[in-house]
Order: structure tokens, then sequence, then C-alpha cells
């Protein structure tokens, strides 16, 4: 009994550690998160953008079990912010220099490239220095650093431009070995987000579709660093990198310095003492060290206007799922509960549609469809489309709605077209001795069949219904864009556009971002646009969700993966990419969604930021295929 005693009195003891050490961090996090709540008293100093992670247009709600575990954090920024510091940032005394730290940065989409690129060329138009710092640029890092006034780049670095475009995996040689059969249904001669489950190389038509959309993007990208830096031997490193830099030895980093690329080589001290000089010493702090002013104190020192009547903007950003979903992922009824509700209780004046989506279910498009419909017809007020980054597939449907539709000359928009896929695995269960069996008491029943196939009857009807969905689709384009449905279905077949010829093709109305957009909405609503307020119907996060922001943005610093040199660059990007990959790919096959109108082969021009999901499912494979 001593013993048993003894044993009971050991666990109650643990027992009770863990519950004083699980309330001391609830405890730590809570006084964590408000004492790091935004201070909006602003002393002089150097606005520090550091720009770690991505530029998205609504950043992902943090993933509880990554932040919690100590697992890499990707930070994303949002854009109508960063652009909002920038322009504060003018004629704002107390900012002396901004700083934009590009070291980790994980790119966006071309549009929100171009977006926060042009903020930063007017803070330097204004007379106020912009300083750039990174020990590589990205492609698209280097778009928004070619309008600092000074560029500053690692000597151990070095800069190497790629363009738009590489290699995508095809898992049919895989799926054939696994025995897998990828039922898949299809409208669209370029909709190609399927060819990885029925090809084992690309298309010609995708082939095509993909060429001229990246020559597009990469054009713009090269007039506008060009513009911004017309000194820099820009085309050398374009045509000739490898000549290029062999003339200065194989030092990447001399031969952009000499390239014009970038103004200034040095390491970290080096760039602080330049910025302390313009902004001031941090005194105590260190060699290197600068007054900062930090980047969520300035934004709650220059909040969002209040005053006016109300223009509603919801955001449908991320793949459209059905049900509910977190901010970064469009789920259906979030987003028409969001907007029925601002309608019904903001007093709205008119309504802004902001589409950041590659689009996903088509049910839950039609979802938000019908609800900016109700804005449209039932709530009598003006509706304008603002594409973002990017507006396909299903982004397209939720556009259609819209009294007019605002694109960026390279937001990626159009891919109208649908598909359904179904994994089947007869095949896969006979390789290791499992059948199936069964009666049937009509052509449908037990369809689809997981263990036995599809039957000639389902895939007739699927078929069908992919195909009849996709003339709905036309139709609704058709009589948006006032256009056939046969002009329609020759510009649609999945193909991807960029925002110039998407223009040219009738799919988008004017060029202009989302304030052009709140502007034009005001105008259409017979209100003064310097008037008016943009009120943003997004949910507003719980405590809990504010407590694990508070935890993942004291450990970005520690979970962000970092750029050491261009070989670590490269792995890391690849890593990512191969992530994101696999998990589009579980995401095809495990579907709980029907017919999608979904542009997969977009994702390639948008940030590198897999999900911490998706990048614990790359690293178990690596780990099973080198075990």
């Amino acid at each position: 009994m001593k013993l048993v005693r003894g044993a009971w009195k050991l666990l109650v003891g643990i027992k009770d550690a863990l519950v004083l050490i699980l309330l001391l961090l609830f405890f730590g996090g809570l006084f964590a998160a408000l004492s790091s709540r935004p201070n909006t008293r602003v002393t002089d100093g150097a606005l520090l953008l550091d720009l770690s992670g991505s530029i998205v247009e609504q950043p992902a709600e943090a993933d509880p079990v990554a932040v919690l575990s100590g697992q890499p954090v990707a930070q994303q920024l949002r854009l109508r912010d960063v652009v909002r510091a920038l322009d504060a940032a003018k004629g704002d005394a107390r900012v002396k220099v901004v700083v934009l730290d590009l070291d980790k940065f994980a790119g966006g989409y071309p549009s929100a490239l171009a977006e926060v690129g042009d903020a930063v060329a007017r803070v330097r138009a204004s007379g106020k220095p912009v300083l750039a710092y990174a020990t590589l640029y990205t492609d698209g890092g280097y778009r928004i650093a070619s309008n600092a006034s000074e560029i500053w780049e690692n000597p151990f670095g070095g800069t190497l431009f790629r363009g738009p475009g590489g290699s995508q995996p095809y898992y049919k040689g895989l799926i054939d070995k696994l025995g897998v059969n990828a039922h898949v249904y299809r409208v669209g001669q370029f909709k190609s987000a399927v060819e990885p489950f029925t090809r084992a190389d690309q298309s010609e038509p995708a082939r095509a579709a993909n060429q001229a959309l990246y020559g597009a993007i990469f054009d713009q990208w090269r007039a506008a660093v060009q513009k911004a830096r017309p000194k820099a031997q820009l085309d050398a490193f374009l045509t000739r990198p490898a000549e290029t830099v062999q003339a200065a030895g194989g030092d990447i980093a001399q031969a952009n310095l000499r390239g014009g690329l970038v103004d200034q080589l040095g390491d970290r001290i080096a760039f602080g003492n330049r910025v302390a000089a313009l902004a001031g010493e941090d005194k105590g702090k260190g060699a290197g060290s600068f007054r900062t002013i930090k980047y969520d104190n300035w934004l709650a020192a220059n909040p969002v206007p209040t005053g006016g009547d109300a223009v509603g903007v919801i955001t449908v950003a991320g793949t459209i799922v059905d049900g509910e979903a977190k901010a970064g992922t469009a789920g259906g009824d979030t987003i028409a509960k969001l907007l029925l509700d601002g309608l019904a209780t903001k007093n709205l004046k008119a309504l802004v549609v902001r589409v950041d989506s590659p689009g996903g279910s088509v049910l839950a498009s039609e979802r938000i469809r019908q609800a900016i419909l109700q804005a449209k017809q039932v709530s009598k007020i003006p509706v304008v489309i603002s594409m973002g980054g990017l507006a396909a597939s299903g982004g397209y449907w939720v556009s259609t709605p819209g009294d007019v539709i605002f694109a960026e000359p390279n937001t990626i928009t159009g891919s109208i077209g649908v598909f359904g896929v179904i994994p089947t695995f007869e095949n896969t269960l006979a390789k290791i001795g499992v059948t199936a069996d069964g009666v049937a008491t009509t052509p449908l029943s037990g369809q689809p069949d997981v263990m036995r196939g599809t039957s000639p009857a389902f895939d007739a009807i699927m078929q069908g219904n992919v195909e009849d969905i996709y003339r709905r689709f036309t139709g609704l384009v058709a009589a948006s864009r006032k256009l056939t449905p046969e002009r329609v279905d020759q510009i649609g077949q999945g193909r991807v556009w960029d925002g110039g010829t998407a223009r040219q093709l009738g799919l988008v109305d004017r060029f202009g971002n989302l304030n052009d957009a709140v502007a034009e909405a005001a105008r259409r609503a017979k209100l003064d646009p310097a008037k008016v307020r943009a009120v943003y119907l997004d949910r507003e996060p719980s405590a809990y969700e504010k407590l694990l922001k508070s935890f993942a943005d004291r450990e970005k610093g520690e979970t962000t993966d970092a750029a050491t040199d261009l070989l670590g660059a490269a792995a890391i990007e690849q890593r990512a990419l191969m992530a994101q990959a696999l998990g589009d790919a579980r995401r095809m096959l495990t579907a709980r969604t029907g017919v999608q109108a979904r542009c997969l082969e977009c994702a390639g021009l948008g940030p590198v930021a897999p999900s911490a999901e998706d990048a614990s499912l790359f690293d178990l494979i690596v780990a099973r295929l080198f075990s």
C-alpha cells in the first residue's frame, strides 16, 4: 500500500507541476501579448520595414501547432499596410530615412511587388532617403529595392536574376507505379492544373500559354527595374550572366557593384553605421545600431481613416473552399456571412470586392457571387471589382457581378475553365493481393468505387456535369462582359492571361489599385472620393488568435528561413517549392469539394511560402526516402 500511495503522490505531483507550467506559459504569453501592443508614440529615427516573409493580400492565421512547437513560421505582411506605412513616411519629419531589410524576403505576386515598389519610389521622390539591404536579392526583392536611393549588398552575397519560369513536378509515373488511377474530368484546352496527374510532361498548349504569360510578366519586370535604375547594366545580367560574373573574377557581389545593380557593398555593421549617420545612433546598443521606428508602432500611429461615408471592402484571398475558413483561405460561407452582415449593419454606400485568389470550389465561388449580387440587386449599391495579384478561375467567377473591373497590368487572371479529379485504388490494392467484389442495384451503385474503379456511366455523368458548369461559367462571363458565349469560350478554355492582355480581351475594364477602385465606387455612389472611408469587412481575430500572433511575431526572427549565400538561398527556395507542390498534389487528390475552378499553375508566379503542414509533409517524405 505504501508503494501505491507513493506512486499516487508522485503522479499528483507531476500533474500539479504540469498545470503550473501551463499556467505560467499562458500568463507569460498573455503578458507578452499585452506588453507587445504597438505604441502610437513615435520618436525620430529610421522607419524599419523588415520584409521577412512574403507580401500578401490577407495574412493567414498563425498555425497553433507550428507556433507552440517552434516550427518555422512563415511571416506574411499585408500589402495595404506596407503601402500605407510607406506613404505615411513621405511627409513626416520624424522619419529621417526608410530602411528596407530584404534579407529574408520570400516574394509576392508581381502586382503586389509593383505596388510596393511604386510606394518606395514615391518616398524617394519626396526627397526622403530610402536604403535597402540584403545578402542577395531575389527577383521580387530587387523589384522593390530598385526604387531605393541606395542599394546595399553583403560582399559575400550576390544577386543573379532568373526570371519567371522553371520546372514543376509531374506525378503520372509515380501514380502509375503506385497503381492509383486519377480520373480527370475537365473542360479547357489550357486547363493544365490536372496535367501532373495525366502526363509526364507539359502539353504543348500549356507550354505556349505559360510562355506567353511568363514572357509578359518578365517584360514588365525588366521595364520597371530599368526605369528605376537606368544606369544599371541589367541586360548583361539577364542575357550574359556567366560572362559578366567571370569578368569580376567570380565575385558576384563585385560584378553587381560594377554593373550598377547595387550602390554599396558592406556588412550589416557598415550598413547600420550609414543609417545611423542619417537617423541617429542608438547609443548603448553596439556598433551598427541606429534609432529605429518599429513598423507596428508606425502603423498604429497612422491608422486607417475613420471619417466619411463607408465604402465596404470584402476580401476574397486564397483558395476558395466550401464552408467556413480562417483568414488567408476564402471560405464561401465565411465571406458570404461577412458581406451580408456588413450590408445589414455598416450602412455601406458602395462595395469593392478585392480578389486575390487562384479559385477553388465552384459551389463556394457561387456562394460568394450570390452574396455580392445581394449587394448589387437588393441593397442597390454599386459594386466594383479590384483584382490584386491573382484573380483566376473561381477568382474570376466571383468577379462577374462587378459593374467595373480594375486590375494591374501584371495581375494574373482568366483561367476560365473547370475540372474535377477522383482517385481510385483498384490497381494499388491488387499489388498487395486485395480485390473487391459486390452487387449493384443501379448503374451508380457504390460509385465512385475507390476499390474497383469508376463505371462508364459515372464517368459520362461527371464529364457532362463539368461541361455543364463550364457552360454556366462562360455564360456568366458573357453576360457580365457583354461578350458572346462563343467569344468567351475562345478566350477561356482555362487559359491564364496577364492583366494587360486581359484588358485588351475585355476581361478587365481599367488599370488601377485598390484605392482607385474605392474612388470609383464612391463616384458611382455619387460621393466625393476624398470624403469616403474604406470599411474592411474582415473577421476580428479572437483573443486566442491575437495571443498566437504575438508568439509568432516574437519568434519570427529565429524561425524564418534565412538566405545565407546563393547556394543556401537556392536550397531553401527549392525546398519551399517542392513542399508547396506536394501540398497542392495532396489537396487535389484528397479534396472534399467536387468540381473546381482553380488555377494551380498560377502559384509559380507568387510568393514561395508553403504552409507548415506542407513543409512537414515534405520533411516526412525526405526522411522516409533517406532513412
